[in-house]
């Protein structure tokens, strides 16, 4: 078992978020969660990392139950956001947002050579070390980002939203992206709007509905299924 979601319920208020979410990611690959907006995506990623508590069912990591645990626990266990809207820090260099992903380590040659592999991963952020995070463009604040949540060494990385604001282009390279942190070893869970980028890096995907999964497969059956045809892929 490397993730697993046992019939997760949040509530907000009265309002039901995501009900009886049940989810697996296997290590090494990409899971990505696809909906429309307020399916209660965002939620399932803010659950897994303690920033939303449960209202009912079990997350397991790694074989350790990890709802209820204290953000800085689940983070240690190897489990990473990074968030919709990229939430950097405007008026701080490049540098000093990604060191603030790793300050879980304070062994200075541990986060230098996280800074290497960061900087052979988007060479742009070398380039751009010393310029303030708010005058990036729109893709290379998302890489930033990115970088940021590579900092804290995850075995999951959990994106939200990477495309959001993106221009098609960008979103390209950010596929090729995505599956090159897939390569270094790194387990992803994407939850994405954009479908078409969403199925395109993918090996296995969910399909959320008004907060509960109603398709979910390998990509191949969530690409042939009529719903998702019709829904989202213009069939």
């Amino acid at each position: 078992m490397f993730l697993k979601t046992k019939n997760i319920t949040v509530f907000y208020g009265k309002s039901i978020a995501i009900q009886d979410v049940s989810l697996e990611v296997a290590e090494g690959t990409i899971v990505s969660i696809i909906g429309a907006n307020g399916a209660g995506k965002s939620t399932i990623l803010r659950s897994l990392l303690g920033l939303t508590p449960l209202t009912s069912g079990e997350i397991w990591f790694m074989e350790s139950k990890i709802d209820g645990k204290p953000i800085i626990d689940i983070v240690k266990l190897g489990v990473t956001l990074v968030p919709e809207g990229r939430q950097l820090f405007p008026y701080l260099s490049v540098l000093s947002n990604l060191k603030l992903g790793a300050s879980l380590y304070k062994d200075k040659v541990e986060i230098n050579n996280r800074l290497e592999e960061i900087f052979k991963l988007f060479p742009r952020l070398l380039e751009r070390r010393n310029q303030k995070a708010g005058t990036l463009s729109g893709g290379e604040q998302q890489m930033l980002a990115i970088g940021r949540g590579l900092m804290a060494k995850p075995k999951l990385l959990c994106m939200d939203e990477p495309s959001l604001g993106l221009a098609p282009i960008v979103i390209e390279q950010l596929g090729e992206v995505i599956k090159d942190i897939n390569r270094r070893g790194v387990s992803v869970l994407l939850v994405e709007q954009n479908v078409h980028l969403a199925l395109e890096v993918a090996s296995r995907a969910y399909a959320l509905q008004v907060g509960r999964v109603v398709l979910e497969g390998d990509i191949d059956k969530i690409k042939s299924s009529d719903t998702i045809k019709k829904a989202y892929l213009g069939g």
